[in-house]
């Protein structure tokens, strides 16, 4: 073990550190400090250490028979090294003391750095005491807690089979779950030194309706974070109702007209145009790049004056929530847009550096390969002060987007997306289902035409991808008025 505070680099070799290998603890603080003094020493203006250790799995259910079971374990570490402005990231799934000197060299000669000379001094890196989320929050005993992989099968039959019975003209029924286990340490030269436990887990239904002719096809999902009982709890026959009754609308709808209409929104899921089209363009990510519109707006007025949005990881059990980020920041709430006025980027510690903007604790990754980046959490538009009657009610003629699908985005915020079960409005009214509409816009004309936020927010489980990979979030807004938007169809 480490005795003395003045360490010679030739001691290196000989040094022997005894770190649990079951777990990340405080016995991980003695050989990742000699580490981070020894970037230091060797001229990196900051180092840090990510340390990971996952257990996943996923079970398939295809009509009535489990056809695929997939588990993975995974452990392995991240050094990130900056020089000035520059920095480098290099992974190892070797978690020895040896092994992660490895890769802080190579991280090193990528910058044009060297070890220190054999009787250079390192210098001692304080770490702060361990702030253990998982320990003060009890997720130590997560892993054993949730559902077998018998459990899992079973649950998700039975799910299907209630497809079966609720639905009409099925063609193919599909009911998926995930658990996905992750245990971090992260430390680094400024002294973060801070230890969690994620739990995550998914499952959701696919169901496709075909006669003849038509076709629907519709998806619904539930998440949850740090609720090892998730997936007992699941209300499988709602949630098999629900999808079923709306694929049935959708079988025989009419294909929408192609135009420009003032839409309504849901809620829940309805949030993901929200992330896409304009949340990205505010992750300092995009600011580096000079690829968001937004970039020079902080403080000025970017969307209508009803409009209010947050980010944040402390809501209970929602898809994004994390009481740290991955570079040990601990959790809070960031007021995007306030009434219409831009008030806050989301940023990492590389954003901060480089656009001045304060860290938010929106640092994630996929995972140890990657190397952090701000990301959203969990984004939604806030409520508003209308009912959902008064939205429907100012529109004589539109369209309503109960359900959205898929779309794309592009660099700076031009959007499409598939709206999965949508209805007609005539004075005020839903009238008629409609199939094949496809919302078209770009999200600096967008935000200003969301004129009306009723108060019923909910929040739904989604997949981002981006620079660090891919991770849970969540979004999520009332029901919302948009004045005009470009309606793609027939």
């Amino acid at each position: 073990m480490l005795t003395s505070t003045l360490l010679l680099s030739n001691q290196l070799p000989n040094l022997q550190y005894s770190s649990t290998s079951e777990r990340f603890d405080d016995t991980w603080e003695a050989p990742l400090a000699t580490l981070l003094g020894l970037g230091r020493a060797a001229g990196a203006d900051f180092v840090e250490f990510f340390l990971e250790r996952r257990n996943y799995i996923s079970c398939l259910a295809e009509d009535d028979a489990i056809t695929s079971i997939s588990p993975s374990l995974a452990t392995g570490a991240g050094v990130r090294v900056f020089r000035g402005k520059a920095d480098c990231y290099v992974s190892t799934n070797n978690l020895t003391f040896s092994g992660l000197k490895a890769a802080l060299e190579k991280g090193l000669s990528i910058l044009g750095l060297q070890l220190p000379a054999p009787n250079a001094f390192i210098p001692e890196i304080n770490l702060e005491l361990l702030r253990d989320y998982a320990t003060k929050r009890g997720k130590d005993g997560w892993l054993p807690l949730c559902s077998s992989i018998r459990e899992m099968g079973e649950i998700l039959l039975d799910g299907t089979a209630q497809l079966q019975r609720k639905a009409s003209h099925v063609q193919s029924r599909r009911a998926t779950y995930f658990r996905d286990w992750q245990e971090v340490l992260v430390a680094a030269s400024d002294g973060t030194f801070a230890r969690d436990i994620r739990l995550t887990q998914s499952v959701g239904f696919n169901l496709l309706c075909a006669d003849g002719a038509n076709r629907a096809s519709i998806g619904e999902r539930a998440g949850n974070t740090s609720d090892a009982n998730f997936l007992r709890t699941w209300d499988y026959q709602q949630a098999a109702e629900q999808i079923s009754e709306s694929a049935g609308k959708m079988l025989y709808a009419d294909y929408v007209e192609s135009g420009t209409y003032p839409i309504i929104m849901a809620n829940h899921f309805g949030g993901v145009i929200f992330h896409e089209a304009c949340g990205h363009l505010l992750e300092t990510t995009q600011i580096e790049r000079n690829t968001s519109p937004f970039a020079d707006k902080k403080g000025e007025k970017i969307a209508h004056e009803s409009l209010t949005a947050w980010d944040e990881g402390r809501a209970d059990n929602a898809f994004g929530t994390i009481d740290m980020d991955d570079e040990g920041m601990p959790a809070q709430r960031t007021l995007l847009i306030e009434k219409g006025v831009l008030k806050n980027f989301l940023a990492d510690r590389t954003g901060s550096w480089r656009t001045g903007h304060p860290r938010t604790g929106s640092g994630r990754r996929q995972n140890y390969t990657f190397a952090a980046a701000s990301r959203m959490r969990n984004t939604y538009i806030a409520t508003g002060e209308y009912s959902i009657d008064d939205l429907f009610s100012s529109i004589d003629k539109g369209i309503y987007c109960k359900k959205m699908g898929g779309g794309s985005v592009g660099a700076t915020g031009q959007f499409n997306f598939g709206v999965d079960e949508a209805y007609l409005i005539e004075n005020g009214k839903i009238t008629k289902p409609l199939k094949g509409a496809i919302l078209i816009g770009e999200a600096t004309e967008i935000m200003n035409k969301i004129s009306m936020c009723s108060q019923d927010l909910e929040l739904a489980p989604g997949f981002c991808g981006s620079v660090s990979g891919s991770i849970y979030t969540t979004v999520g807004q009332p029901h919302i008025k948009v004045d005009s938007i470009t309606v793609g169809g027939r």
